[in-house]
This record gives structure tokens, C-alpha cells and sequence, in this order.
């Protein structure tokens, strides 16, 4: 692959460098009641615009394959929602007691209660010739119902004080009317404009990929025009080694809980299992970190992991690819031996 088309590939994570670069160089633009008025258009219109452009591209239609495998959509969720922000809970309990930046930890947390990405889970499942179907329906389940539960999760385990109330009902509110409406308006749309979609096929990860660079700018352009916040490097870069061994581990945990006599799950569904329990969602976490903590003078710093384990995520995925098919490859023609020797077995039996 040339550079220019890897450039064009990866666009995206070339561009959250180019926005954070940019809100260094001019932090004035993108601040609050600055020229670009944050607390509107990215409050408001920018997150509306995301979810909506969310609702418009969800196939519902897609779930129903996927639907009734419950046992694979408990154990996801189960794993999301529970077991990694608990995990991660007692981990930090250790990392408080280290020099590691506070801010820098709790973005930690916040990464743990985040769902499944629609786009890098799904994307990985498919390559690999994974249960996709599977991968779709948890990746889309938690945009409503859960939504809200990960976002109390959020609040319960992301302590930033005794002394801070947090306004439930405001951000409970907010969410409704800026994720939620704007959700269910892109799927009415959507059921008007089905075959004009399908037709066009309009670059719905794109628009939400361009927006989203739009809400990480503003949010360190707040933090660089505030000379109280700096970024200690070296627990960045312990920050980066956390979360890829975070990745490696709770892989490893999945493939080896999916896999074990009696789990039920097929090969196709274990590769599912492993990428939806450990990937996590720029695309909804971003959003909702804006929403939650609004004003929040260490806001980047709580967005900083987030911002790491997105393009580690993907980076990981993409280099065990090759692995996990011929791993999958390997144990489906070895089911599909054992399935067929009974048959033959049947058969020898039968024309004595």
C-alpha cells in the first residue's frame, strides 16, 4: 500500500493529531464564547448532528439474524458494562498510589464504562469472517436503553470530589434531547428514505468522523488556554503501555472464557465476543464525556485515554487479524470433520 492510501486510510487518526497540533498553535478559536461558540455548536448541534447521522445509518433490519442468540449478547454486555469498568476500578485503586496523573486515571474509568464502537468492532469481526450479525447487535444495543446506564456508571465510579454535586437531572435531560431525540428522528427518517440510502450510500462514518474532530479541538482548546493544566509525558506514555495491556489481557480473557468445553460458542462467535467485550466508542464516548462533565477544566485530560485506546484498538485488531482467521479457519474445519464422522459412521453401519 502507497502512502498516499494509507494516508486516505488513516485519515481519521492523523486528523486527531492535526486538531490537538491546531488547538495548541490557536486555543482562542475554539474556547468557550470563543469565535466558534463551543457551547452551541458543539454542545448542542454538533452532538445532535452525530446521533442523528447515527439513527440514519443503523440497518435495524440487520438485528434480526442476531437477535436471539442471547447467551452471546449476556455474555458482551455482561463483560462491558460489569466486569471491565470493575476490573478497571480495582486496577486504579493500585495506579492512585502511584506519581500517574489523577486526571489521566479517571479518563481510565470513564474509558471502561464506554460500549462497543459500531465501526472498528464490526469492521474487525467481518475481516476476520466473524459472527457480524452478532457483532452489529452489540455494538447497536446500548445506543438507547444502556445509554443511560452507562452514563450513571459513569458517575458512580468517576468520583471527582466530595465537594462537586453532579446535576443529574440536567445531564440526564441534555442527553435525552441531544442523543436520544435526535436517534429516534434519524431512524423515522430513515424508514422515508431507505431506498434513496441504500442507493447513494452517503459517507455516514465519515460526517460523523469529521464532526467528532470538531468536538476534540474545542475540548483542548479549552485546555490549552488554561495554564493550570499540563500534561506529565511520562504518565502518558504510562498510560499508553496501561491500555494496550488492558487490550492484550482482556482478549486473552475473552478467547479463553469463549472457548472452553461446554461455552456453546462456535468459532465465528468468539471472534465476535472478543472484539465488542474490548473495543471501545470514540464515536459515543466523546460526546457524552462533553455532555457529563460541561465546563470541566480537566476535560481533555479525562478524554486523553479515550483518544489513546481508540487508534490502539484498531491498531491491535489489525495486526491479529491474519492470526484470528486462521485460528477460526483451523477450528471450523476441525468441527466440521468431527460433525461429519458420525454421518459416515451412520453410513458404514447401515449397509451391513
Amino acid at each position: 500500500m502507497g502512502l498516499l492510501a494509507r494516508l486516505r486510510k488513516e485519515w481519521f487518526i492523523i486528523g486527531i493529531v492535526l486538531v490537538i497540533l491546531s488547538a495548541k498553535l490557536l486555543p482562542g478559536v475554539g474556547v468557550k464564547e470563543g469565535p466558534l461558540r463551543p457551547e452551541v455548536t458543539i454542545t448542542y448541534i454538533a452532538v445532535s448532528l452525530i446521533f442523528f447521522n447515527s439513527g440514519l445509518s443503523l440497518k435495524t433490519e440487520e438485528l434480526r439474524n442476531a437477535l436471539f442468540h442471547v447467551r452471546l449478547h449476556l455474555f458482551v454486555q455482561s463483560f462491558t458494562l460489569v466486569f471491565f469498568p470493575l476490573v478497571i476500578w480495582l486496577l486504579l485503586q493500585v495506579l492512585a498510589l502511584t506519581a500517574i496523573d489523577q486526571w489521566l486515571l479517571k479518563g481510565l474509568q470513564t474509558v471502561s464504562c464506554m460500549p462497543p464502537p459500531v465501526s472498528s468492532a464490526v469492521i474487525l469481526t467481518k475481516a476476520v469472517g466473524g459472527n457480524e450479525a452478532a457483532a452489529i447487535f452489540n455494538s447497536i444495543f446500548p445506543f438507547v436503553f444502556i445509554l443511560f446506564l452507562l452514563v450513571s456508571l459513569l458517575l458512580l465510579l468517576l468520583q471527582l470530589g466530595s465537594s462537586s454535586s453532579v446535576p443529574f437531572t440536567s445531564i440526564f435531560s441534555q442527553l435525552f434531547m441531544t442523543v436520544v431525540v435526535p436517534l429516534i428522528l434519524g431512524q423515522v427518517c430513515r424508514g422515508f428514505l431507505r431506498e434513496c440510502l441504500e442507493r447513494r450510500k452517503p459517507p455516514f462514518g465519515a460526517i460523523s468522523s469529521a464532526v467528532l474532530l470538531m468536538i476534540i479541538y474545542t475540548t483542548f482548546c479549552d485546555t490549552f488556554s488554561n495554564p493550570n493544566i499540563e500534561l506529565d509525558p511520562t504518565s502518558l506514555l504510562l498510560v499508553v503501555i496501561i491500555i494496550f495491556s488492558i487490550q492484550v489481557s482482556f482478549m486473552l480473557l475473552t478467547f479463553a472464557f469463549s472457548t472452553r468445553s461446554g461455552s456453546g460458542f462456535s468459532p465465528a462467535d468468539t471472534v465476535a465476543i472478543m472484539f465488542c467485550s474490548t473495543h471501545k466508542s470514540l464515536t459515543l464516548g466523546i460526546p457524552m464525556l462533553k455532555i457529563v462533565f460541561s465546563g470541566y477544566q480537566h476535560l481533555s485530560l479525562i478524554s486523553v485515554p479515550l483518544l489513546i485506546y481508540h487508534p490502539a484498538q484498531i491498531l491491535l485488531g489489525s495486526v491479529l487479524v491474519p492470526t484470528i482467521r486462521s485460528w477460526m479457519t483451523s477450528r471450523q474445519k476441525v468441527t466440521q470433520s468431527l460433525w461429519r464422522l458420525p454421518g459416515c459412521w451412520l453410513c458404514s453401519s447401515s449397509d451391513l
